[in-house]
């Protein structure tokens, strides 16, 4: 009966969320905050621009501010969680692509300054090719490089 209850609260939460997000980011939103900004000024000389007029905008601005960073915040974490999905399923559908990259995003910070280093030779091989679009992986970028100028009586480099 709770899981229900978290569910439901869950997924009208996340709706609430999708809504407002979708609202947020629209051109009428923006002009909505601009003009609460300008009537906020205008009002300035009305109120004697007193700590109390200022308070107002202050507190609105931190209130709506805290909120929509969990706002956003939670739609990055969706959007983020979808594309790598899809990352995942072209590694690992597409032959010659290295499944290593496979949940890339799980491994700790080292681990992804040790795949970006072996990658940075991919880059360095590649630019020594006339076509960048050659190789796939780390692995048989160095056959195939290695290949080519064997081919073309180059030195191993």
């Amino acid at each position: 009966m709770v899981r229900k209850k978290r569910n439901r609260l869950s997924q009208m939460l996340e709706r609430f969320s999708r809504k407002a997000t979708e609202a947020t980011g629209t051109s009428t939103a923006f002009i909505i905050a601009l003009l609460v900004i300008i009537v906020w000024i205008i009002t300035g000389p009305l109120f004697h621009f007193s700590d109390t007029w200022q308070l107002v905008i202050n507190t609105g601005t931190t209130i709506i501010t805290f909120l929509m960073v969990f706002l956003i915040q939670r739609s990055q974490n969706k959007d983020a969680l979808a594309i790598h999905l899809k990352l995942n399923e072209i590694v690992a559908a597409l032959e010659g692509a290295s499944n290593r990259l496979i949940d890339v995003e799980d491994l700790t910070e080292a681990e992804i300054r040790i795949l970006h280093t072996h990658y940075q030779r991919l880059v360095e091989m590649a630019k020594k090719d006339l076509k960048l679009t050659q190789s796939h992986s780390v692995e048989e970028a160095e056959v195939r490089h290695n290949i080519k100028h064997r081919k073309h009586k180059h030195p191993k480099t």
